[in-house]
């Protein structure tokens, strides 16, 4: 192999990566593909190219060719990516689960609307002058109607206190 041809397979296996990385599935199975194509499958980067290409295949909705792919690699001369295969080709072959309609939330497609009923109008309010209010009046509070009766509780926080910072005191010596 070329150091050329390897150089653009890493380009294509980063690409790919990136692609899978920001949500573009079919992207990054594109590039992982040729990356795949470029580099000798026995290989410790062939196996990572490939295993890449099993999850973009999952993520694109082809489970088939990524079981496929998985089961092939379950051979591969490479100890860690058959191993990565086996996890991923038992993954695959799980049951799916049904989830009740009441965990999921129903997401409207607005792929439907024309673009004369995506645009919403918005009318402005006409806004009203704001009216200056009359300073209002201060309240005078009737002190004889206030509880000014000793409340023991004042005296029981600041013994509190008074006992918890002799208590700090006496811990630092």
């Amino acid at each position: 192999m070329s150091t050329e041809s390897l150089e653009l397979a890493k380009t294509r296996y980063q690409a790919g990566k990136v692609a899978f990385e920001n949500g573009q599935y079919r992207e990054a199975v594109e590039n992982l593909e040729k990356a795949s194509a470029l580099v000798a499958r026995n290989s410790r980067l062939g196996g990572e190219v490939e295993i890449w290409l099993v999850t973009a295949y999952e993520a694109a909705g082809r489970t088939e060719d990524a079981i496929a792919l998985c089961q092939q690699l379950r051979r591969h001369p490479h100890s860690e990516t058959s191993q990565q295969a086996r996890r991923l080709l038992y993954i695959l072959q799980a049951p799916r689960l049904k989830r009740p309609s009441n965990w999921m939330t129903e997401i409207p497609d607005l792929g439907a609307l024309s673009d004369n009923e995506a645009k919403t109008r918005v009318m402005a309010k006409p806004r009203k002058p704001t009216e200056k209010k009359a300073p209002t009046e201060v309240e005078f509070v009737d002190l004889s109607q206030v509880n000014t009766k000793d409340n023991r509780f004042i005296w029981l926080a600041l013994i509190v206190i008074g006992l918890t910072i002799s208590y700090l005191v006496w811990l630092d010596f």
